[in-house]
């Protein structure tokens, strides 16, 4: 699988910024750079903090490569004096930022980026395009799980996405809560159960339905699953238990309507004696048809193309903006894309209850403490040493109990005010 390296995801106009910034003195100036969102995607009611984990490790290693820096050169982005300090960059300072699997709204500094300016702002790209992607898809993956109701989600979705990104959101995905993913370059790299069945192909490259079912149980035993939609969906259902027996593990559903068809399967299952054996339904499934189907006899969804691509919302709407400069706060005035100066420190409010209330966002100070107040922000990276940030099953348990915290109103689908209101206290 091509991957990618980091430093070439710097844009052109950060280099642009830091040829100049070079020249005129600037570039090591002490910078505090924030990442936020102005506001949550049409009809979400909360934001979901993923791929801070994976941002983290490309950080640490952003190098540029004497063959990357010949191109700069020849090309005429850069000149030599760039070029000498693309050589020997080497991010030095300090990242903070909200746990991953932590919740966050319209406000919250969901990552805060201080160093020399030059250094910092190389990072804008990058860090953009990891957050704005992973956090799309947990949030959305976030809502199928939450309309899932416990039952267990696959993601499935690796043929509808860049084949890195598709490894990205199978990471995402089981952050958020999903159970298994079918891509096995996300099971190696992330440790995520992988789990998944044959495609029509398969049905379809034998003479006939049992012949294809025969094989598949022949060689993966009874704790398989069977497509059983290729043809007539009953009797695939009746090959399936003909061929396996009772004690077939599950059969998948793939297209039709699922709500129907659930329950004239669940029946026909039942009939037939394999009253153990699973109903998995898959087929464009989003959070609002899974929410559907809660009341069907379904076991397990699977869910590709809407939980790959942000169910809707492909990026998180995320923004990298300069808030500080030599401990000044500095301000943007532009209409409708002004920010608030100062680096802010965010605590979260909850009721005795556990039951989260509010968001205080501080610049240039700390909020008062009141009990029951939770620190947001945590450290990464301090003086350009990494620090161990928490495994990918610690934040996935952080999420599920940050979801438990908000009002109960903020985990429903329609569209309504973010869960819980954040307040900006601006630096004086």
């Amino acid at each position: 699988m091509s991957t990618l390296r980091p430093a070439l995801l710097t844009d052109h106009y950060e280099l642009t910024m830091i040829s100049a910034a070079l020249r005129d003195g600037t570039a090591d100036r002490r910078c505090v750079f924030e990442v936020f969102t102005r506001r949550l995607p049409a009809g979400r009611r909360y934001g979901v903090v993923a791929g801070t984990g994976r941002l983290i490790e490309l950080i640490r290693d952003f190098r540029f490569m004497p063959e990357e820096i010949d191109f700069l050169r020849r090309t005429g982005v850069v000149d030599e004096r760039v070029a000498a300090w693309l050589a020997d960059y080497r991010f030095t300072g300090d990242v903070d930022g909200y746990a991953e699997g932590d919740l966050f709204f319209p406000g919250s500094p969901i990552l805060t980026v201080s160093g020399g300016f030059a250094e910092c702002v190389v990072l804008e790209t990058l860090v953009l395009s990891v957050l704005n992607h992973d956090c799309a898809v947990a949030a959305a993956a976030a809502r199928m799980v939450t309309a899932a109701r416990g039952r267990t989600l696959i993601e499935m979705g690796s043929r509808r996405a860049h084949e890195e990104a598709a490894v990205a959101a199978a990471r995402a995905a089981y952050l958020a809560g999903f159970r298994f993913t079918s891509n096995l370059a996300a099971g190696q790299r992330y440790g995520i159960p992988t789990a998944g069945t044959a495609a029509h192909a398969f049905t379809l490259l034998h003479d006939d339905e049992r012949a294809a079912f025969a094989s598949q149980v022949a060689t993966l035993g009874k704790d398989t699953t069977l497509l059983v939609d290729t043809y007539d969906i009953s009797q695939g259902i009746r090959n399936a238990i003909s061929v396996a027996g009772t004690d077939l593990r599950a059969v998948r559903i793939d297209s039709g309507d699922l709500a129907v068809i659930a329950q004239q399967s669940r029946e026909l299952l039942d009939s037939l004696g394999a009253t153990e054996t699973k109903i998995i339904v898959s087929g464009d499934l989003d959070e609002y048809a899974i929410a559907s189907l809660a009341a069907e006899p379904v076991d397990m969804y699977g869910a590709g193309t809407s939980v790959v691509t942000g169910s809707g919302a492909p990026t998180a709407g995320l923004v990298y903006k300069l808030v500080e400069v030599e401990g000044r706060a500095v301000v943007k005035r532009s209409e409708h894309k002004a920010t608030i100066g100062g680096r802010k420190v965010a605590v979260r409010r909850h009721k005795p209850t556990g039951t989260a209330i509010e968001e205080i966002v501080v610049s240039q100070g700390v909020p008062d403490h009141r009990p029951h107040d939770r620190l947001l922000q945590r450290s990464y990276v301090v003086g350009g040493e990494t620090v161990a940030p928490p495994t990918l099953d610690e934040s996935r348990d952080h999420l599920r109990q940050c979801l438990i915290s908000i009002p109960w109103e903020g985990l429903k689908l329609s569209a309504g005010d973010p869960a819980i209101p954040v307040t900006v206290v601006p630096a004086e």
